[in-house]
């Protein structure tokens, strides 16, 4: 059973410092190149230099080791390294690590990163190719054999059946498409900046596994993002105003499987974000009628509607309807859809330069902000709130 009470970790870190590289398709350097030069950016944004760091915290799937990150970045000894598993749900969860160790004084500047060449080197789309024996992955054994091979096939499964119960069409997911590309458009940083597209274009696309097609799916992306976390009380006096960290929480649900958690007994919600969101909303004391600013975690669209019912911004099956109504300011960044695929970390840069007022998308009065990490997996999220929330 997940946490019934308000947990202590709210408002005891921020993040102090966002960096990251360009987003590109074929970045012509190495995943560890990247993480460097996006550790350097957001300790520069954070007016902090690699000898105030003493933690890294970065994914299990990641190829950049915390110990050989800190050496290339010129940092010196570490009392406190994690990493976090579940592919983008380690995401947000990163950020609740390192304010943890923080906050229990174990450090007192952390990095997040994540860095890959996600395009130009191995492609996650690409499906299963080979893979090490372990109980974790004896679960696909009941998968791959029936031609379920990728990240799109398994979301297929379950988006098929979302539209089945609730009597909807795959223009359903097509709001969330031109949601995020319109966002990207206007965003200079974003892959597809000055590319919007509409409803047709998505129904024109092609089929990727239906009911998903080519606009429903995540890019593919080569690029760092970086993330500094420091004490509340040390943020305050650096050149950047504090994004203060109000509820960090995970989430793993009953029968949990990554990406293909098929035998629970329904397929239409994401039963892990419930256990986030009820984590988030206890400890900080808010709701959804509070955020001002969603950055949703959106490998593929039809995970968007059902974090959004999750979360109890809208019932069951109205969740595109919710989208196409501009309820919810909703990435404004682009998206993974529209700014780049990286792992959700660079939408937590967004809820902090939300949060900032710097967004070129920015939301006025924007406040608090809601960040979630990757679906269909354990997974974790984000409450981002300014000094004083």
């Amino acid at each position: 059973m997940s946490l019934r009470h308000r947990d202590a970790l709210g408002g005891r870190a921020a993040i102090a410092g966002i960096g990251a590289t360009e987003f590109s398709k074929d970045s012509g350097r190495s995943e560890l190149k990247l993480a460097v030069e996006a550790v350097h950016a957001a300790l520069d944004d954070a007016g902090l230099t690699p000898a105030d760091v003493d933690g890294l915290v970065t994914f299990t799937m990641d190829t950049s080791p915390e110990i050989t990150v800190a050496q290339a970045a010129g940092i010196g000894e570490l009392s406190f390294f994690s990493r976090i598993h579940y592919g983008g749900g380690a995401a947000c969860a990163t950020v609740q690590q390192a304010a943890l160790a923080v906050a229990a004084g174990i450090a007192d500047v952390v990095v997040c990163y994540r860095a890959f060449n996600e395009r130009s080197g191995r492609r996650f789309g690409s499906g299963v190719q080979r893979r090490e024996p372990s109980a974790e992955g004896a679960a696909l054994g009941w998968q791959l054999p029936y031609g379920l091979l990728t990240p799109a096939s398994w979301v297929a499964m379950a988006a098929q059946r979302y539209l089945h119960a609730y009597g909807l069409t795959p223009e359903a997911f097509g709001h969330v498409a031109v949601t995020d590309r319109r966002y990207a458009a206007t965003n200079p940083a974003a892959y597809f900046h000055g590319k919007p597209i509409t409803l047709a274009d998505h129904a024109a696309s092609r089929w990727i596994a239906e009911p998903l097609r080519l606009l429903d799916c995540c890019q593919e992306t080569d690029g760092g993002q970086a993330l500094v976390v420091t004490s509340v009380e040390r943020a305050r006096d650096l050149p950047q105003p504090p994004a203060v960290v109000v509820a960090a929480a995970q989430g793993a649900g009953r029968n949990q499987e990554a990406m293909t958690s098929f035998y629970r007994d329904g397929l239409t919600g994401l039963p892990e974000s419930a256990v986030v969101a009820r984590q988030l909303w206890r400890t900080s004391g808010l709701g959804p009628g509070d955020i001002d600013v969603g950055i949703l975690y959106d490998h593929f669209t039809p995970f968007v509607l059902m974090q959004l019912e999750e979360f109890g911004f809208c019932g069951p099956g109205e969740a595109a309807d919710f989208v196409a109504a501009d309820a919810l300011p909703l990435n404004t960044h682009g998206g993974q859809l529209g700014e780049a695929y990286l792992h959700g970390m660079n939408g937590i840069a967004e809820a902090v330069r939300q949060v900032r007022g710097t967004s070129v998308n920015q939301v006025p009065g924007a406040a608090h902000t809601l960040v979630t990490a990757g679906t269909g997996v354990p997974t974790s999220g984000l409450i981002l709130g300014p000094d004083g929330t």
